[in-house]
C-alpha cells in the first residue's frame, strides 16, 4: 500500500535529528582516533575536536558553554589522553569561543579558520604538556605535522559538517 501524501509545506524536521546529530557526529569523530594506525609520532588529527569546532563555529548558539566538558570526556575515552584532559581543554576552548562571540559582531570564513587554528594549536600543545611537562616541553616540534594536517583538514571537515547540518534541519 502506498504511503499517504504529505504536504512538504510547513513540515518540521525530526526532533531526534535536531537534538542529537551534532553530539553524535562529535562522538563519531572522537572514535576515529581509536583506529589502529601505528606511527612513531603524532600525525592523526584530533577529529573529535575538528568536528566540535566546526559545529561550534557554524552554529554559535547551539551548544551551551558547558557542553565541551561531557564531549571532552567522551573524547578522553577514545583518544588515550589522561582522563579529563580533553574535557578541561575543550571547556577552555568553549569559554574562549563564547567570549569571542559576545565581544565580536560577526566573523567571516577566514576568521573562523584562524580561530579554529589557534584552538587546535592550544589543545594539541596543552594536551602534550599535560601528559608529561618536563620531558615534552623541549620536544614540541614533533607536533608540527599533526598541527599542520589538522589546520589544513579543518575546511574539509567544516564543509562536511555544513552538509550534515543542512540535512539535519531539512524536512
Amino acid at each position: 500500500m502506498a504511503k499517504p501524501y504529505r504536504s512538504r509545506i510547513n513540515r518540521q524536521p525530526s526532533k531526534f535529528r535536531i537534538k542529537f546529530i551534532p553530539s553524535l557526529t562529535v562522538i563519531l569523530g572522537s572514535m576515529v582516533t581509536a583506529l589502529p594506525i601505528i606511527t612513531d609520532y603524532p600525525i592523526l588529527p584530533p577529529m573529535g575536536l575538528l568536528v566540535l569546532l566546526s559545529w561550534r563555529l557554524i552554529r554559535p548558539g547551539y551548544w551551551y558553554v558547558w557542553a565541551g566538558f561531557p564531549l571532552g570526556l567522551v573524547d578522553d575515552m577514545f583518544s588515550g589522553q589522561p582522563f579529563g584532559s580533553s574535557a578541561f581543554l575543550w571547556s577552555l576552548i568553549f569559554i574562549m569561543l563564547e567570549t569571542l562571540d559576545r565581544r565580536g559582531v560577526g566573523r567571516d570564513y577566514w576568521q573562523d579558520w584562524l580561530i579554529a587554528s589557534l584552538s587546535i594549536i592550544i589543545v594539541l600543545v596543552c594536551g602534550m604538556l599535560i601528559i608529561d611537562f618536563q620531558s615534552n616541553f623541549l620536544r614540541l616540534e614533533i607536533l608540527i605535522p599533526q598541527i599542520l594536517l589538522s589546520i589544513l583538514l579543518y575546511p574539509f571537515v567544516t564543509r562536511l559538517i555544513g552538509a550534515i547540518d543542512n540535512w539535519r534541519v531539512a524536512t
